[in-house]
């Protein structure tokens, strides 16, 4: 039996709270609501994943029927009378979150999405200050750290499924899923194992969809404010000129109040002893891998040669491509450059500190077959947004200090601009194409956004399919600014 495909090309008429609309066919009653300025209330929809229909906050009546649809996963239809907001609606939705929050912690002051958590945004648009159905406390459980890289706390779980959807068929890692029925209904690793002991591999895309605080980045502000606060040891952080334009936004200032020159100022107030441009480190690490890269190329090596934004990438590579692993890059990371030249530099060795954009960056996975023990890796790795923490907990107003340079090495050379690409071109969503130009060598390169775009490419040299030389692996599928992780804060 054949399934009936919209026609993006057909218009539907319809009407919405009394406003006529014409939308082309397929269209969700949620984005025909959206078109007309009426705003309907949502929890487990997600605009880069697919129709839903899970928690019913949305639900809408048409044409008078008694039955409600939820406007996140149905069509409109010609000529159908929607009504989103009246007395029965919202009394419905108002139960629906009292439900939600009869399952849910109710100490927010103490939860990392407080204030930034859409559960708490539904409850305060209903003037809901406390659910009348009973919470028992005694049955919560304990969050989970994860690697110390992500935290678990299925006590604020909804049960929304983004997080599965996100894992399952956005990455196609597999790592999470639904489990049980009924009121043991929850989701989970499999067989209730640690993250760490299957197939996850940290890219935080399941963090970056959660509605509340199910599932987050693991803080260490405070193993850094321990740092900052040890005689014995002095701080050095690492930090890129281009994550300014974050810190903005996470201090909620207008862009370009805090330059690259303040936030090194501010850091320094904090109390670390030196802020070093990660460029540096990023340039460095790039060299080498051009290096690698060149001798690959005249001595016939493994190609293409391939490298990850993140520990994650690598991982990823060695669960479930073993028989690829010699085509991964040998060469350090940014992160693992700026470890191994800070403490060979430094005596006493200095506790160091990155900064990124995701929370990706956090995981650290070692390969024994590839790094040396002398191949250090940062001891501390904050995202921007503990970074914009740190600063209101310190009392620091970055919006009025002056600037200063960064830290430099004794003989540091400067940053170099990235090679330009030439000849750009997207094959498809999430896979780019360029050409580079080494000492005289053209390069085909690639760039691949999300693990599902990295199985197409896997599975391509595999085959002997794949005619690049140098194939980048991203952690975040999406490269638009919706997304929280859209700086990785690494180039290679």
């Amino acid at each position: 039996m054949s399934h009936y495909k919209p026609d993006p090309n057909k218009n539907v008429n319809l009407t919405i709270d009394g406003i006529t609309v014409t939308v082309p066919e397929g269209t969700r009653i949620l984005e025909a609501a959206r078109k007309v300025n009426v705003r309907i209330p949502t929890l487990c929809e997600h605009p880069d994943l697919c129709k839903r229909g899970v928690c019913r906050v949305c639900v809408v009546e048409c044409d008078g029927r008694g039955k409600l649809l939820a406007a996140c996963a149905n069509d409109v239809w010609e000529g159908v009378n929607i009504v989103t907001h009246n007395l029965r609606i919202l009394g419905i939705r108002k139960t629906i979150i009292e439900l939600l929050l009869a399952n849910h912690p109710q100490e927010c002051l103490s939860c990392i999405r407080s204030t930034n958590c859409e559960l708490q945004t539904l409850a305060a648009d209903f003037g809901i200050r406390e659910s009348c159905f009973r919470h028992d406390a005694a049955d919560r459980r304990p969050p989970v750290i994860e690697s110390e890289t992500l935290v678990r706390d299925m006590s604020k779980c909804v049960k929304c499924g983004r997080c599965v959807e996100a894992c399952q068929e956005v990455q196609t890692i597999r790592s999470i899923n639904t489990s049980c029925r009924s009121v043991n209904y929850g989701i989970s690793a499999p067989y209730n194992q640690a993250l760490a002991e299957g197939s996850c591999v940290f890219c935080g895309q399941c963090a970056a969809v959660c509605p509340v605080g199910a599932i987050y980045g693991y803080d260490q502000t405070a193993e850094a404010w321990m740092t900052l606060n040890d005689k014995n040891r002095h701080a050095v952080i690492q930090i890129a000129p281009s994550l300014s334009a974050a810190v903005n936004d996470a201090l909620g200032l207008p862009a370009g109040t805090v330059s690259p020159g303040i936030m090194v100022t501010a850091l320094k107030r904090l109390g670390f002893e030196k802020v070093f441009n990660s460029e540096i480190f990023i340039s460095a690490a790039m060299a080498q891998e051009n290096s690698e890269l060149l001798n690959r190329i005249k001595n016939n090596g493994k190609l293409p040669l391939m490298s990850a934004c993140s520990a994650g990438g690598v991982k990823f590579i060695e669960d479930n491509y073993p028989d690829l692993v010699n085509h991964l890059s040998p060469c350090k990371s940014p992160r693992q450059m700026f470890g191994a030249l800070v403490k060979t530099a430094d005596s006493p060795p200095a506790v160091t500190v990155s900064v990124f954009g995701c929370i990706a960056q956090k995981f650290k996975h070692r390969r024994p077959a590839v790094n040396s023990p002398d191949c250090h890796d940062t001891d501390l790795t904050l995202t921007v947004n503990e970074i914009a923490q740190m600063f209101r907990q310190g009392g620091v107003n970055a919006a009025g200090l002056p600037e200063t340079s960064f830290d430099v090495f004794p003989g540091e050379a400067p940053p170099k601009n990235k090679t330009s690409p030439a000849n750009f071109k997207e094959i498809q969503k999430g896979i780019q194409e360029s050409e580079i130009n080494l000492q005289g060598t053209k390069v085909k390169t690639l760039a691949v956004y999300g693990f599902a775009n990295a199985r197409l490419i896997m599975d391509s040299i595999r085959k002997g399919g794949c005619d690049a030389s140098l194939v980048h692996i991203m952690n975040c599928p999406w490269t638009d600014s919706r997304q929280p992780c859209k700086n990785s804060g690494s180039a290679i």
